[in-house]
C-alpha cells in the first residue's frame, strides 16, 4: 500500500499524528492504518539483542520489558512511564517517537545511547537499517524514503546501568523542556549520554562520555565500583554534558534553563549509575 500511495502517512496510535491534523497542520490524502499488523507489535531479545517492533505500545514496553528485571532496559521502561497519561500510554508508540522525530520524543534519547538501528522496509527494497544518528537528520525530520515504513528498532542489549530522566512543567502529561539518558557498557567500558529536546535532533555528549569513562578507569572503578568518582569529575562531566545542548528559547523555557537542567540531570544520573553499580556489584 505504501509503495502505490507514498504521500499516504501510516498511523497506528495517533497520538502525534491526529494532533497535527486536528490543528490543521497536517492534511494528508491518504493514512494507513498500520496498528493491528502482527509484525509491527511483536518484540524479541535473542542473543543479546532486542528487536522492538514500531507498534509496541509504552504501556507494553513498561509492563513486558519492565518484567525481564534487566538493568540496561530500564532507561528504556523509565522513558515509556515517563510518556503522557495512561491512555497515551496505551495508544503510543516508539515507532510513533520515531515516525514523528521530535527533538522531545523521549524515546529517541534512549535509543542514542543504545546506538540503535532504525529498521525501515519497503515493497521494492526489503528491509534496510540505519543507526538513529543517520537516521534523525533536522527537527522532524529523517531518512526514511517515501515508500518506506518503519519497522522498527534494534540494538545490542548492553551490559550496565542506566537511566532515563527529564524535566517539566509538571510530573504528568508534559512535554520535556530537557530530557537525558545515560547508559554504562560495562564491556566497551563507556559512557553513552544522549539529551532530549536542547537541539534540532537527539544530542550525544561525546565529550562528556570519554570523560566519563576515563575517570572510571583512573579511579579504578570499571573493576571495583565501590571506588567511585569525586565530586569535581562529576561536576565538569555534568559540565561538558550542558556543553553539548544546542538550546532556544520557547514558550517552554529558555536556553539557559535548558543548558542547567542537562547540568543538574547529567550529574544525577552519573551518581544514580554510580550507585547502581555499587549496590549491584558492577551493574547487570
Amino acid at each position: 500500500m505504501k509503495a502505490h500511495r507514498p504521500e499516504a502517512v501510516p498511523i497506528a496510535g495517533g497520538t502525534d499524528v491526529m494532533v497535527a491534523v486536528n490543528f490543521d497542520v497536517l492534511r494528508p490524502s491518504a493514512m494507513i492504518d498500520v496498528s493491528s499488523l502482527p509484525e509491527l507489535r511483536a518484540w524479541e531479545r535473542s542473543n543479546g539483542t532486542v528487536r522492538l517492533g514500531a507498534g509496541v505500545t509504552y504501556a507494553r514496553i513498561v509492563r513486558e520489558l519492565g518484567g525481564l528485571d534487566d538493568p540496561a532496559l530500564a532507561p528504556l521502561v523509565q522513558a515509556s512511564r515517563s510518556v503522557g497519561s495512561p491512555q497515551i500510554r496505551n495508544r503510543g508508540t516508539v515507532g510513533g517517537n520515531l515516525g514523528t522525530a521530535s527533538p522531545a520524543g523521549d524515546a529517541l534519547p534512549v535509543l542514542a545511547c543504545y546506538e540503535a538501528d532504525v529498521v525501515l522496509a519497503s515493497a521494492e527494497r526489503g528491509e534496510r537499517r540505519l543507526p538513529l544518528s543517520e537516521y534523525l537528520v533536522g527537527v522532524k525530520r529523517t531518512a526514511a524514503q517515501p515508500d518506506e515504513l518503519i519497522a522498527g528498532a534494534e540494538w545490542r542489549v548492553p551490559r550496565g546501568v542506566g537511566s532515563f530522566s527529564k524535566i517539566g512543567t509538571r510530573n504528568a502529561m508534559v512535554i520535556a523542556v530537557a530530557g537525558l539518558c545515560l547508559t554504562l557498557d560495562e564491556d566497551r567500558r563507556e559512557v553513552r549520554v544522549a539529551l532530549g529536546s536542547v537541539g534540532p535532533t537527539v544530542l550525544r555528549a561525546t565529550d562528556a562520555e570519554s570523560l566519563a569513562a576515563r575517570a572510571l578507569s583512573e579511579a579504578g572503578a570499571w573493576d571495583e565500583a565501590a571506588a567511585g568518582l569525586a565530586d569535581d569529575v562529576v561536576a565538569e562531566f555534568a559540565e561538558r554534558v550542558a556543553g553539548a545542548a544546542r538550546p532556544i528559547d520557547d514558550v517552554r523555557g529558555s536556553a539557559a534553563y535548558r543548558r542547567h537542567a542537562c547540568r543538574v540531570l547529567a550529574a544525577r544520573a552519573l551518581r544514580w549509575a554510580l550507585s547502581d553499580r555499587s549496590s549491584n556489584g558492577k551493574g547487570a
